[in-house]
């Protein structure tokens, strides 16, 4: 189900990263991991598209939000003017293999916002996960976890450019906008 319900603190964590991430978000949108669909709440159904792998959380989101767009794969082609990715980055095996695949689906002036985890509060998260606090099931499947530096050198090993970056959360998650620009 949504990895932002479970655990204590997850729910407080989700509206956390979406409250950093809303200013950046605008035109026709690709919400990648979408989970439960909070930020169709904040996107005119016809300018926004959620993608999930997981079947529960995309009933969900469907339910809360009946006229927004949901499926579990991505489009054949788009031409997104932002593309959200809230909580993911984090959970891939190739991180740049991914930027560069979403890199596809900008249009020319679009951008890819992000947050993440700081590698500095890993063994604090760790730790969280496994005494109930964030989502264990999130936890067991992170990957890799970037810094600034890693973000800037990701941005331009796609072809992209690190617009803005900024810690949140007491410096705990971290934001970052990709632009083509």
């Amino acid at each position: 189900a949504d990895q932002g319900t479970e655990g204590f603190f997850s729910p407080i964590l989700r509206e956390r990263r979406l409250s950093a991430a809303l200013p950046y978000v605008n035109g026709l949108v690709l919400d990648f991991g979408c989970g439960g669909g909070l930020l169709a709440a904040h996107c005119p159904s016809e300018r926004y598209l959620g993608v999930d792998r997981d079947p529960v959380a995309l009933t969900a989101a469907r339910s809360r939000f009946p006229r927004h767009q949901f499926q579990s794969e991505l489009p054949p082609a788009g031409q997104f003017d932002t593309i959200v990715a809230l909580a993911v980055i984090e959970h891939l095996k190739s991180p740049l293999t991914w930027v560069t695949q979403m890199k596809t689906f900008l249009g020319p002036c679009g951008s890819l916002v992000l947050t993440t985890p700081h590698p500095a509060f890993r063994s604090l998260h760790d730790f969280g996960a496994r005494i109930g606090f964030f989502s264990h099931e999130a936890s067991a499947e992170h990957e890799t976890f970037l810094n600034h530096q890693d973000l800037r050198q990701l941005a331009e090993q796609s072809g992209l450019r690190l617009a803005c970056y900024h810690r949140f959360l007491l410096g705990a998650n971290q934001l970052a906008v990709f632009s083509c620009g």
